[in-house]
């Protein structure tokens, strides 16, 4: 087993989203991407920067790749989706298709996602974060999500 400090570990942003949107990625069989809600975007006090970042090598808009941001004023919705404005919404690519053929069903439920891995392409498709799951006693995975009422962008402690 290979051990991380306590301060690796705090230095990963997990947080718990909630699923938007799911649809498959074109030309794959185990690829679905997801729109993720990570909640509202809040301007700093101290006028820092946005707190999205982005570091993949394409010229990114507003601090981040894919997202608007709400810290400069009224930008473009994410995903051309009016109900977006002002939130953290993430698109995430995993490879859990073959286990959810009617995918449609994980719309609107929660899982747990690290945020702050290098932004990803994956067959083409930006991916800006990590679904955590375990394996099931049938070796599905299962995804690891709130025992209570949260907020989506609730952050792991």
């Amino acid at each position: 087993m290979k051990y991380v400090t306590y301060e690796q570990f705090n230095d990963m942003d997990m947080r718990v989203g909630l699923i938007r949107f799911v649809e498959p990625v074109e030309g794959t069989d185990k690829l679905l991407r997801f729109e993720i809600d990570f909640g509202e975007i809040t301007r700093p006090e101290d006028h820092e920067p946005c707190p999205i970042s982005c570091d993949c090598d394409t010229e990114c808009k507003d601090g981040d790749c894919l997202q608007s941001c709400a810290c400069d004023g009224p930008s473009e919705p994410t995903f051309g989706k009016e109900e977006y404005t002002g939130r953290d919404v993430r698109q995430i690519v995993s490879g859990i298709r073959e286990y959810w053929p009617e995918y449609e069903e994980l719309v609107g439920n929660y899982g747990l996602y690290i945020l702050n891995l290098k932004p990803r392409k994956i067959r083409g498709v930006m991916s800006h974060g990590m679904l955590m799951a375990v394996d099931g006693v049938d070796g599905n995975p299962v995804f690891l999500g709130p025992q209570g009422e949260i907020s989506p962008g609730s952050q792991v402690r």
